[in-house]
Order: C-alpha cells, then structure tokens, then sequence
C-alpha cells in the first residue's frame, strides 16, 4: 500500500476516534459518515504533510527551549486549522473547536492513535530504500 494512503487511513482512524466519537466535549463534527471522516482525514494529512515540516522548521529554536513541549503546540494548531479548512472549503465535512483545551486534547488523542497505528504498520510505511538495506 501507498505510504501516503496508509498515513490517510491512520489518520481517518484517529479522527473518527477524537471527533466523530463525540468523547471531547468541545469538538462537535459536522457530519460523522464515512465520507466525511475520509474527507477529514484527508484534510488533516495534507496539512499535516505541508505544513508540520515547515512550522517545525521555523520554530526549531522553541522547540528546543521547551524540550520538545512546543510541538504539542504545532499540533494543536494543526488540529484546530483541520476544523477550520474543513467548514471553510467543504462545507459540512468539518469539525468545530469549541476552545484550546478541546483542540489540545484531541491533538493528543490523534497523536497517541497515529503513534499505535504506525507500530503496528512499521514495516508497511518504511520506504523502499530502507526495506532494501534490511
């Protein structure tokens, strides 16, 4: 399988956990069907794709400084501009973030799901360079 389209997968996964679940109060889905979690999942990879490279770039000295603590913040930001693209550009395949602590926590949710799920897919998101040298 494609690596980008297990990560789509993966991250469809963790989205319908955090928020098509319900379970964080402050984190409302527009529509909860398969095609709108596949829709937000998609979202959420290309801007998590795009875009945690770059912030992590810019803010490489931050990162640093808290130990690592600021990427928390990166993907706090990345799950709330999730919502906000996905009511913005299709419209009833969103989710809404009533605050930061609901963003934060669904960040974390997300993060823990795709840190289990790549695990258990390890071998299958290795590139074929690494899967030569073994």
């Amino acid at each position: 399988m494609n690596r980008f389209a297990l990560r789509w997968v993966i991250n469809m996964i963790a989205l319908y956990l955090t928020v098509g679940t319900g379970w964080i109060p402050g984190i409302h889905a527009e529509n909860t069907t398969g095609l709108a979690i596949l829709a937000m999942a998609l979202v959420f990879t290309l801007v998590h794709n795009v875009l945690s490279p770059l912030l992590k770039l810019l803010s490489c000295s931050l990162i640093v400084l808290t130990m690592g603590l600021f990427v928390l913040v990166i993907n706090t930001f990345l799950f709330w501009l999730t919502g906000w693209i996905g009511n913005s550009f299709t419209p009833g395949f969103g989710y809404t973030v009533d605050s930061v602590w609901a963003a934060f926590l669904g960040a974390i949710i997300v993060g823990i799901v795709n840190v289990i799920l790549s695990l258990v897919f390890r071998e299958e998101l290795k590139s074929k360079r690494e899967r030569r040298r073994d």
